[in-house]
């Protein structure tokens, strides 16, 4: 199994990846959420959270997506969904509109076509970074995998979770619709 390396470790690969960088999101909320400034905003009540271009991470996207890269990712969700899902559903508005393409999949329904439940990304096909979490949602470090057997079942996945994920915005107004009278 790959050696625990910082998070931070791996930061160059959404900056130096060549066509794509594919993430699947398993987790019911994320520590980094809750430690972070727009949390108490909506935990107050803010539901939307446009692009910002001074972002460091709305920057990058941009600035790649413009270089014809492509961010993806498909976020598992409960029903009902859970606060950490809520919130990630409001911010990632402002994802969507810096470049990254995001999708949703009930968590019921990886299930069913067998997805795996930890969080990766995915650069160029090719490296897998899987996270590793503790019970809070904090992360300790992530694991590198090159191999072809990690790489092939990573795009696997990638390629059942994107067939059957609904685009965020899409997600937003059945969700939206189904909270109202």
């Amino acid at each position: 199994m790959a050696d625990l390396v910082p998070f931070e470790d791996i930061t160059r690969l959404f900056e130096d990846f060549e066509h794509t960088a594919w993430r699947l999101e398993t987790q019911r909320g994320y520590a980094s959420d809750r430690l972070g400034p727009t949390w108490a905003r909506f935990r107050a009540g803010e539901t939307e959270f446009g692009y910002q271009p001074e972002h460091p991470w709305h920057a990058n996207v941009r600035r790649q997506t413009e270089l014809g890269k492509r961010f993806e990712r498909v976020r598992l969700v409960d029903d009902p969904l859970t606060e950490g899902q809520r919130f990630l559903l409001a911010s990632g508005l402002g994802n969507v509109e810096a470049g990254e393409d995001i999708r949703n999949l009930y968590r019921a329904d990886a299930v069913r076509i067998g997805l795996p439940d930890h969080d990766f990304w995915l650069f160029d096909s090719r490296t897998v970074v899987e996270f590793v979490f503790d019970d809070q949602g904090q992360d300790l470090g992530v694991r590198i995998h090159e191999g072809a057997e990690a790489v092939i079942r990573a795009c696997q996945v990638r390629d059942a979770a994107w067939h059957h994920a609904v685009a965020t915005n899409e997600f937003q107004a059945k969700f939206q619709a189904r909270l109202s009278p």
